[in-house]
């Protein structure tokens, strides 16, 4: 028997508005053991960002999808000041809870977090004079976001939001999955994450929602195996569902260029390197970087 609902999220999330995936708190909770803390973080990743904001002379940091905000913490404590937003207050716990209990260190003291959606972004967030000197959007976060009305308008104020935070000179730095890759062949890309090394055992599963013929959603089915909270007991399987809008990288290149209504500079990553149309390496993930030129 087919459900005659194609669910693109998991039981008990609300719909309206910018969709909380993580509303149910499972998948929060959940999502925060698979990612783990900053120690997991991957060592080429925690490089790269940091080489790339010291490179622009960063020194004020946006961090407009922190979720339980390991990333933030790892800035934090590499000097830099952070303002971390998420849409999702039961992500945004584990970051309130991790500021609290570190609230004698001064980087920790002074971190500002808020619930912030994309679409009312400049409501949501004051902007600190020009803008911050750089904004991040990676873990392929900003692909949560839907086209529902099937024209991508909340992909463009979304982008305009996030682009007016940045600074004359600063840099946007924002990611997505080879989604590419993932419509041509109905899988990820082989390899490892490149953000996050989680020692759970998980599986995930890719389907692909047509509209009229056209991708119109891409949603991964999680199942990780929770470590036992008592001792002696059995691990449990924990399920979740996510969606995600699945961006081109030509199309998504040319939102990006809109967003700053051309006035940037713009190069893209495949995994951290240098990428090239067509070269052999199928990267995992696509990471622009955007520096306003005015």
């Amino acid at each position: 028997m087919v459900d005659s609902v194609y669910r693109t999220r998991s039981l008990g999330v609300a719909a309206e508005g910018l969709p909380d995936q993580y509303a149910d708190g499972q998948a929060a909770r959940v999502w925060q053991l698979y990612i783990g803390d900053t120690r997991s973080r991957t060592a080429e990743y925690r490089s790269w960002l940091l080489a790339l904001l010291r490179q622009h002379r960063c020194r004020s940091v946006l961090d407009v999808a922190c979720g339980t905000g390991v990333d933030s913490i790892m800035l934090l404590e590499e000097g830099f000041q952070v303002t971390s937003v998420d849409a999702s207050d039961k992500m945004l716990k584990y970051a309130l809870k991790e500021r609290w209990e570190r609230r004698k260190e001064e980087p920790f003291d002074r971190w500002v977090i808020e619930e912030a959606n994309w679409l009312t972004l400049e409501k949501d967030l004051e902007k600190p004079g020009d803008g911050f000197d750089a904004v991040i959007c990676l873990g392929n976060s900003f692909a949560h976001l839907p086209d529902f009305k099937g024209d991508q308008s909340d992909h463009k104020l979304a982008l305009r939001n996030i682009a007016s935070m940045v600074r004359p000179g600063g840099v946007l730095v924002i990611d997505h999955r080879n989604y590419d890759h993932i419509l041509a062949t109905g899988c990820a890309p082989p390899g490892k994450n490149i953000y996050y090394k989680s020692d759970l055992t998980k599986d995930i599963t890719t389907s692909v929602l047509l509209v009229n013929n056209k991708a119109h959603m891409v949603t991964l089915d999680y199942t990780v195996q929770v470590p036992p909270t008592e001792a002696g007991a059995d691990p449990e399987l924990s399920k979740f569902r996510l969606s995600y809008y699945p961006h081109r990288l030509e199309a998504f290149t040319a939102l990006l260029k809109g967003a700053f209504q051309g006035k940037c500079q713009h190069s893209v990553l495949g995994d951290f390197q240098p990428y090239t149309p067509g070269q052999a390496h199928v990267p995992c993930y696509f990471i622009h970087v955007v520096k306003k030129t005015a």
